[in-house]
């Protein structure tokens, strides 16, 4: 108590505060920055007039965006490939690390296998041959193409491993007592005990198949096949892909920026994360293993 109530206490915590909010600052800047692009007409955009706050009001871009076929058969294949590859890299992550997360003695063959792991991790064929085997696999244009190759995440398998290493081996040899298999002890006991480690995982390969554009560019041929992200990297880079059909959607278009146009899409991208990570974020801050051992 006399050390958080001495000066040089205050003043060490004022300091770090005062970094932690210039962190947030410059975290969220740009985000209220494109939000605010957003919601303005043209002439301010066009004028750099806006920053923060949106100059001459409008829901033009919104209204343009939510109409476009193009950018919600865009936003289905991102969620499909959320979906699809989220739940294979959780699979192929807890029944690889579990083993992999015994002893020598009890998995004879585990060095042998983390050696293999961590030479995937560090080595890899190149764009070239990936992109052969995924052509000679028929797996082109194909939403297969977008999530078999990061299926297995070799950093999440060694952040789960290390967590599953940390549990109380007196939980795990009760279970065996009482006559508990491997798969029940997985299933019952270390995945619910690990929520926390799951749950980090899960986030990051979430926001890893929601953010990933280049695949997108190299194995799928059309733009109908297109995931999100890459569909706003051809918009932002190359251009729009459609063409305007109609006297309706050239007026929809004068009264919209370039730039508001980009900034709503890219906005629009962010909410299903932004939705996600708070529902995830309660997990961080528990201690379920805390207790679990009695006596």
């Amino acid at each position: 108590m006399a050390i958080k109530s001495s000066k040089s206490y205050s003043v060490s915590m004022f300091f770090i505060y005062l970094l932690l909010i210039c962190a947030a600052v410059a975290c969220l800047f740009p985000l209220f920055h494109v939000l605010a692009v957003s919601f303005s007409s043209a002439v301010s955009v066009a004028a750099g007039q806006v920053l923060l706050l949106p100059k001459g009001f409008n829901l033009n871009a919104y209204d343009y965006i939510l109409k476009r076929t193009a950018f919600w058969r865009a936003m289905g294949v991102s969620v499909q490939r959320v979906i699809i590859g989220g739940f294979i890299n959780m699979m192929l992550t807890i029944l690889a690390a579990y083993p992999l997360s015994k002893d020598v003695k009890r998995f004879r063959y585990r060095t042998l296998y983390i050696w293999i792991f961590f030479l995937t991790a560090i080595f890899n064929g190149g764009l070239i041959p990936s992109y052969m085997v995924i052509r000679g696999l028929n797996l082109l244009d194909k939403i297969w193409a977008l999530v078999l190759p990061t299926a297995v995440p070799v950093f999440n398998i060694v952040l789960l491993l290390n967590f599953f290493r940390q549990l109380p081996m007196e939980i795990e040899e009760a279970a065996f007592v009482d006559g508990a298999g491997h798969w029940t002890i997985l299933w019952r006991l270390f995945v619910p005990m690990s929520l926390p480690a799951i749950a980090t995982i899960a986030l990051f390969s979430i926001v890893n198949h929601w953010n990933s554009w280049f695949d997108g560019l190299i194995y799928m041929n059309r733009p109908d096949g297109y995931p999100l992200q890459s569909y706003l990297q051809t918009i932002i880079i190359q251009g729009d892909l459609t063409k305007v059909k109609s006297a309706e959607e050239w007026e929809k278009l004068r009264q919209i920026s370039d730039r508001t146009l980009k900034a709503s899409q890219i906005f629009v991208a962010t909410i299903p994360i932004l939705l996600v990570y708070p529902y995830l974020q309660k997990y961080f801050v528990k201690g379920i293993v805390l207790g679990s051992v009695k006596g």
